[in-house]
C-alpha cells in the first residue's frame, strides 16, 4: 500500500527526478465560464471564484513554477506541457503565452517539446490560434462531443454542432499539424446514428487525433441528480460496447490507430504528454488541485485558487499531501495504466503467477502476444478493468 503523509501543508520529501524518464509539465486552468452537468473536474464558474482572477492565478502559478524547479532536484527541461482544464482559452493566446513562459523560464523546455493547450471551440478563433503557434504550442485539442444538437444539450455543452469542426480548420490553417477532438458517448438520448455522424464530422475536420470517452455519471454532478430523480436513464454498459465498437471500426477505415483505450491517432499523432503518464513517465503539475508525481511520490495541491493563491503569497508550495507509492502499489500502478497501451505491458513485469493469469486471459481472447509483451485484443479493450483486476488476483 501507499504511505500518505502526516505532515503540514506544503510540506514534500526530497525529491529527484529519475534520469531516463520522461518529464512532462501539467497546468491546471481552474476557470470556465458555465459548468457542465456532467463535469467534476476542479473548475470554477465566475460566481464561484470568490474574488479570485486569472491575473492573480498566473501570478501563483509563476511561483509555484519557480519554487517546484528549485524544490525537484535533477529536473531535465520538460519533454512536454499540457495545458488543461476548465477552460484554458479563456485565457486568450496572450494569458497562454504567458504560461508558456512560465514555464520556459522555471524547468525550461527541451528543443523538440510538444505543447498542447486544451480549448472550447466557443473561446477560439484564427487570431487565437495564430497567437498560440506563435507563442510555441504544437497541438490544440478541442472539445467537441458530439454533432447532434440534443446531445450538446443534454450535456449543457453551450457550442453550437458545428463550433468544433470550424475550429480544427482554423487550427491547421494557422499551421498546427497536430489538431484533436474530443468525443462523449453513450449520453442518454444518442443513437448509433448520432454518433457515426459525430465520428464522421471529426475525420472530415483533418485532424489527427480524436479522444473518445464513455459518458460516466459522477457523484455530486447535476447529471447524477437527474438520473438518481429518474428523469434520464444511466448509460447501458452493452450500449456503451457497441458505440465503442463502432467508432473504433470507422477510425481504423479512416487511417487511425488506436494507442490508448480511449484515444486514436494517425501516425505520429500520438500525445507525447499523455503517453508519459501511462508509460512510467514523471511530471510536475501545477495550478489549483493539480497532481504531480516524481521519484515514487505524488503530491496534489489545494483545489480552490484563493487557498492556492494565498498559500504561494506565503512562500510555501500549495501541496494539500502526499503519498509515497510502495513497491506493491507502484506495482499495481504499471500494471493498471501500461496494459492501456497499444505497446502493451513487459510480460517480465509480472510475477510468476500473474503470468499463469494472463495466460488464462490470452485463452480467452482478452490479451495477446507481441514479442515479450502483453496487449489487449480488441475484446479485452472492452473489458480492460476487469483484465486488470484478473491479472493482479
Amino acid at each position: 500500500m501507499s504511505v500518505q503523509s502526516q505532515v503540514p501543508d506544503g510540506v514534500l520529501p526530497d525529491l529527484s527526478a529519475r534520469a531516463g524518464r520522461p518529464f512532462g509539465v501539467y497546468i491546471h486552468v481552474p476557470f470556465c465560464a458555465t459548468r457542465c452537468g456532467y463535469c467534476d473536474f476542479n473548475t470554477y464558474t465566475p460566481g464561484e471564484l470568490g474574488g479570485a482572477n486569472p491575473d492573480g492565478w498566473l501570478a501563483a502559478l509563476r511561483t509555484e513554477l519557480r519554487l517546484g524547479a528549485a524544490r525537484l532536484r535533477a529536473a531535465p527541461a520538460a519533454d512536454t506541457v499540457f495545458v488543461g482544464g476548465g477552460t484554458p482559452s479563456l485565457l486568450g493566446a496572450a494569458g497562454l503565452g504567458a504560461v508558456l513562459d512560465a514555464v520556459r523560464e522555471s524547468f525550461g523546455l527541451a528543443p523538440d517539446a510538444e505543447v498542447t493547450t486544451e480549448a472550447n471551440p466557443e473561446s477560439t478563433s484564427p487570431e487565437f490560434f495564430a497567437g498560440l503557434r506563435a507563442a510555441g504550442y504544437t497541438r490544440v485539442s478541442l472539445g467537441m462531443q458530439s454533432t447532434a444538437v440534443h446531445v450538446l444539450a443534454a450535456l449543457d455543452r453551450v457550442h453550437s454542432p458545428g463550433r468544433a469542426l470550424d475550429a480544427a480548420r482554423e487550427a491547421a490553417a494557422a499551421g498546427f499539424d497536430h489538431v484533436s477532438l474530443d468525443l462523449i458517448y453513450g449520453t442518454p438520448g444518442e443513437s448509433d446514428d448520432d454518433l457515426a455522424r459525430s465520428v464522421e464530422a471529426a475525420i472530415g475536420a483533418g485532424i489527427d487525433h480524436l479522444s473518445a470517452y464513455a459518458l460516466v455519471v459522477e457523484d455530486g454532478t447535476a447529471l447524477a441528480r437527474r438520473v438518481r430523480r429518474g428523469e434520464i436513464p444511466a448509460p447501458d454498459d452493452d450500449v456503451l460496447a457497441r458505440r465503442y465498437e463502432l467508432l473504433d471500426d470507422r477510425l481504423r477505415e479512416a487511417g487511425f490507430h488506436w494507442y490508448e483505450v480511449s484515444n486514436w491517432a494517425r501516425p505520429g499523432g500520438e500525445c507525447r504528454h499523455n503517453i508519459g503518464y501511462w508509460d512510467g513517465g514523471e511530471w510536475w503539475g501545477a495550478g489549483p488541485g493539480a497532481h504531480s508525481y516524481a521519484d515514487a511520490t505524488r503530491w496534489w495541491n489545494v483545489k480552490h485558487p484563493n487557498a492556492y493563491a494565498t498559500q504561494l503569497a506565503a512562500g510555501a508550495l500549495p501541496v494539500a499531501d502526499f503519498e509515497t507509492l510502495d513497491d506493491a502499489t507502484a506495482h499495481v500502478e504499471e500494471v493498471l495504466l501500461r496494459i492501456r497501451l497499444r505497446s502493451g505491458l513487459p510480460t517480465a513485469a509480472l510475477s510468476a503467477d500473474e503470468q499463469t493469469r494472463a495466460e488464462i486471459a490470452i485463452s480467452d481472447g482478452l490479451l495477446r502476444r507481441d514479442g515479450e509483451r502483453l496487449v489487449l485484443t480488441d475484446r479485452g479493450r472492452l473489458l480492460a478493468d476487469a483484465v486488470v483486476r484478473d491479472l493482479l488476483g
